[in-house]
């Protein structure tokens, strides 16, 4: 191997070093502050490694709030969200790649650009709607409102993968008598299995992670979502930043399992798009 070629290659693994370092860092420090003992958390100059482990925090999270309860309204609201929105997603993204109608690149772009808006704009609409039919401080009342911004990725994303299967799959099924629901069900969901895994991912964490719409719909303590019950530890004399950092540790670390868990599939997903006829 040539010097410059040795060069490069050091030049890749000191960028991939430093950029893999900038992502954990962040976390890092909330890990190291959610197990300082309260004198260090504020200390000058910092101290990046506690002298001595101590995980008082991470029980007051479960005792002086009601975390458990965060985490299950947290963990139903994104599955019950992943799980409408791949269902009603999937069938209108097979729609609209399979299927010939006038006014399919409208209603593409039209879906795309749902997406583009503001959740401040949509919230003052939304919420008298909801208070109106007696969704305040109900899942339902988050539900409905994630899939609704949800679908419209979910949408555009399986498009692309169900527009790239080869159309031999759907004629062979045709031929030997498939309806076009057995086709979707039995042939064309199995093929973009790993497209799914991928984009339910994105939905759920997006779910698990919202904030705007959970701080005002849910104004019941026992309804709130893990983000919002973070937010809400500190009080009118009180920070507790060792508190909020065990917090958000119990939070993302059933993210990172996920993440873990899927990899290959997800993996698998991000490439799926790259069949051709």
């Amino acid at each position: 191997m040539g010097k410059n070629n040795i060069f490069k290659l050091l030049l890749f693994y000191v960028f991939v070093i430093l950029f893999v370092g900038i992502i954990v860092l962040p976390f890092f420090w909330q890990f190291m502050t959610s197990i300082k003992p309260i004198s260090e958390i504020a200390a000058i100059p910092a101290k990046w490694i506690p002298s001595y482990l101590h995980g008082e925090f991470y029980k007051n999270v479960f005792t002086k709030h009601p975390f458990g309860r965060y985490l299950l309204n947290s963990a139903f609201v994104a599955s019950t969200t992943t799980v409408l929105s791949i269902l009603i997603g999937a069938s209108a993204a097979y729609a609209l790649a399979r299927l010939r109608f006038k006014g399919k690149k409208f209603m593409l772009m039209a879906i795309l650009s749902i997406s583009m808006f503001p959740t401040i704009a949509t919230l003052s609409p939304i919420y008298l709607l909801l208070k109106e039919l007696h969704l305040i401080n109900k899942y339902a009342g988050l539900v409905i409102p994630y899939i609704t911004f949800a679908l419209p990725l979910t949408i555009w994303l399986l498009t692309n993968f169900f527009s790239q299967l080869p159309k031999g799959f759907e004629e062979a099924a045709e031929i030997d008598g498939c309806s076009r629901m057995g086709i979707f069900f039995r042939i064309m969901l199995p093929l973009i299995k790993p497209a799914i895994f991928s984009v339910a991912l994105i939905v759920f964490i997006n779910a698990w992670n919202e904030y705007i719409y959970a701080l005002t719909f849910m104004t019941n303590d026992l309804m709130r979502t893990v983000p919002v019950g973070i937010a809400l530890f500190p009080s009118n004399y009180e920070l507790p930043w060792g508190d909020m950092a065990a917090g958000s540790v119990v939070v993302t670390v059933p993210l990172i399992i996920m993440v873990l868990i899927f990899q290959k599939k997800i993996i698998a997903g991000l490439t799926a798009g790259g069949i051709k006829e």
